[in-house]
């Protein structure tokens, strides 16, 4: 359905394109109102896009994720260790 109404949009480019080129961002008519910058406009949907494609969620999540590779082995290690002393010694 197509309307006769001029929208101002944003559109963000998405930085990993294998299933999405760009985010586009229908901008409120009365957004430019409420002085509001073009620029800010631009960061708002840029976090937004950023916070639905995984961006952030938290600092927890962020900190498992940075751990390398030898953490987690070395992690993983321990707990076979525990484990195989708990049953050793019962």
């Amino acid at each position: 359905m197509v309307k006769g109404i001029s929208r101002r949009v944003i559109v963000v480019d998405s930085p990993d394109q294998r299933f999405f080129e760009q985010a586009i961002f229908i901008v409120r008519n009365d957004a430019a109102g409420e002085g509001v910058t073009a620029r800010e406009l631009v960061e708002e949907a840029k976090r937004i896009a950023k916070r639905y494609t995984g961006g952030d969620h938290g600092r927890f999540s962020r900190a498992w994720r940075d751990l390398t590779p030898a953490v987690y082995t070395l992690m993983g290690s321990a707990a076979v260790a525990l484990i195989w002393l708990a049953v050793a010694l019962i």
